[in-house]
């Protein structure tokens, strides 16, 4: 771009009553680790908003557009580790999205512009986090998941792409024939007319190929096993892993398409055994599965519907003695777990729309979007423990189901309770199971009388423990009255003074609260000691440092 095109960019750039979530001017202030941040932002919202391009200009004030010249020199300065500033920014942009850095004299200033292109097809990241403007603030994109969706539905649908080269014989007759048997459930009014259409009719009908031409999502889901070769560099593979006790690796399967087939024959080899439980109010055990078949389903066919196909990975199943884990490639687009249950309402935003709507017609997943919630609340009347979302890798989803049941009395009991919603269950289940939980929801189960104990180390109450059979564990979480480890300090003094305090703490911190942090014993020791001095029952004849306790 030469100097006029330039000034005239600059001039119109000027011309925007305020600074916009999609340009950025600064006065002259430059930082390396800000300017790639400001360049993920820009990407971003560049793609939100439909901008052909964002800009970062330097030499002029953000408020009054006023030109003041800047002494940033892009091409002279250096980054971390002494790199060429340039290249330290393309490596950190993750995908590069492109863009272009224009030093030039405006109004006799110095000014530097930054013209940067919109992301296109995911969130654009600076060194593994992906930043976002809202107003004229600066934020990381996952604080606003609303915004992180916009940018996924504008992104190109893999799964609607045409397969080169594949043709209706690509397709397994098994598994076309399986289609139309569940089309047919799924739209029961056009069962005789279904009967009358020929495989290409169909499967435009089912919205698996367009005007006849194979798309991905057919070969996914009623390709033959050899035509996943057709979709790569994608992978379209799911693996089943056993894993025993000691989490070594027993055996192995490769299920590949048609997945409307093979999603049967990998759950077929999971081991669902039956566990017996005795409800309340009778003396007959029932038999209950391990797993839920529709859980598990489900779970399975999520995974297919929210694979990241582009990042080249395959979905795995492993299967534990006492659970299950299943993962995907690819963020999870509602953000969080929570909102799913809280806000009980179906996605806005599918990673892929036509793969995802092809499901829906072959009665694979709901077009409501509730699973999530269903398989919560299906776990929670079965009295299994809920669900775990893993999504700290921002690039994978793991979803684990245990098959381990909870004691039936205190599933019972919460279920009877009428003042306990879903989300009140999923945080005790939290509780159970050692996950820290928010300060706010610590205060509504503890108003609630179901847990006990200083924040963060919170466990199950008196109240509940009573009714579950689990007073031991409480006693040892939540410990015992201060009088019995006085009165075994006192024994172990009088008898054997005088004691150091490394005597002291081998008696006591195998049998303080379980609930605590080793600091948090140590401080518990040191408050019994200083009470015991302070009342002339024991004292100290050594040092602070070097403690020698003796009786008085």
């Amino acid at each position: 771009m030469d100097q006029a095109s330039l000034i005239a960019l600059l001039n119109r750039l000027r011309k925007e009553p305020s600074e916009t979530e999609w340009l950025e001017f600064k006065a002259g202030h430059y930082n390396a680790n800000q300017l790639g941040e400001y360049i993920s932002a820009l990407a971003n919202s560049a793609c939100i908003h439909g901008k052909p391009r964002g800009y970062l200009v330097y030499g002029v004030k953000d408020l009054s557009h006023e030109i003041v010249g800047t002494t940033f020199d892009p091409f002279q300065e250096k980054a971390k580790g002494n790199q060429d500033l340039m290249i330290w920014l393309s490596v950190g942009l993750q995908p590069n999205c492109g863009f272009e850095c224009y030093p030039f004299d405006a109004e006799g200033e110095p000014v530097v512009l930054f013209e940067i292109c919109p992301a296109f097809d995911r969130p654009v990241k600076f060194y593994g986090t992906a930043y976002i403007r809202v107003g004229s603030a600066k934020t990381e994109l996952s604080k606003h998941p609303e915004k992180e969706r916009i940018i996924w539905q504008r992104r190109v649908d893999w799964s609607a792409q045409i397969c080169e080269h594949a043709t209706l014989t690509d397709l397994a007759p098994g598994a076309i024939k399986k289609a139309r048997q569940e089309y047919k459930v799924k739209f029961p009014g056009k069962g005789a007319e279904v009967d009358t259409w020929d495989d290409t009719t169909f499967l435009n009908k089912a919205g698996l190929s367009i005007h006849g031409a194979i798309i991905n999502s057919a070969i996914i889901l009623l390709g033959k096993p050899e035509s996943a070769t057709l979709v790569s560099p994608a992978v379209a593979r799911i693996t089943w892993i056993l894993k025993d006790e000691r989490d070594q690796e027993k055996d192995y399967e490769h299920f590949d398409p048609p997945f409307i087939l093979n999603v049967d024959h990998l759950l077929g080899k999971i081991r669902n055994l039956n566990i017996r439980q005795m409800p309340s109010g009778t003396l007959f055990p029932i038999e209950i599965s391990q797993y839920d078949p529709w859980v598990l389903r489900e779970a399975l066919h999520n995974c297919i519907a929210h694979e990241d196909y582009t990042l080249n990975g395959r979905i795995n199943f492993i299967e534990t003695s006492d659970r299950l884990i299943l993962s995907n490639v690819g963020s999870f687009l509602p953000g969080n777990v929570e909102r799913v249950i809280q806000q009980d309402a179906p996605m806005e935003v599918y990673r892929n729309p036509v793969l995802s709507r092809a499901m829906v017609n072959l009665n694979m997943i709901d077009t409501q979007g509730g699973g999530i919630r269903r398989m919560f609340q299906t776990q929670m009347k079965r009295y299994f423990p809920l669900p775990d979302y893993d999504l700290s890798n921002p690039e994978r989803v793991a979803l684990t189901i245990r098959g381990t049941i909870l004691n039936e009395q205190y599933t019972r009991m919460l279920m009877e309770r009428t003042d306990l919603d879903l989300w009140a269950v999923i945080l005790l289940d939290k509780v159970q199971k050692g996950i820290q939980i928010k300060r706010e929801e610590h205060h509504r189960l503890k108003k609630m009388g179901l847990v006990e104990g200083r924040y963060p180390n919170i466990y199950i109450s008196a109240k509940v423990a009573a009714a579950t059979e689990q007073k031991a564990k409480y006693i040892r979480t939540r410990g015992l009255d201060r009088k019995y480890y006085k009165d075994l300090i006192i024994e172990l003094v009088g008898k054997q003074g005088p004691v150091t305090r490394e005597e002291i703490n081998k008696l006591l911190l195998g049998k303080l609260p379980e609930a605590l942090t080793p600091e948090q014993k140590e401080g518990m020791i040191h408050n019994i000691l200083t009470d015991l001095r302070i009342r002339k029952i024991i004292k100290n004849d050594g040092s602070r440092r070097i403690p020698k306790w003796e009786i008085v």
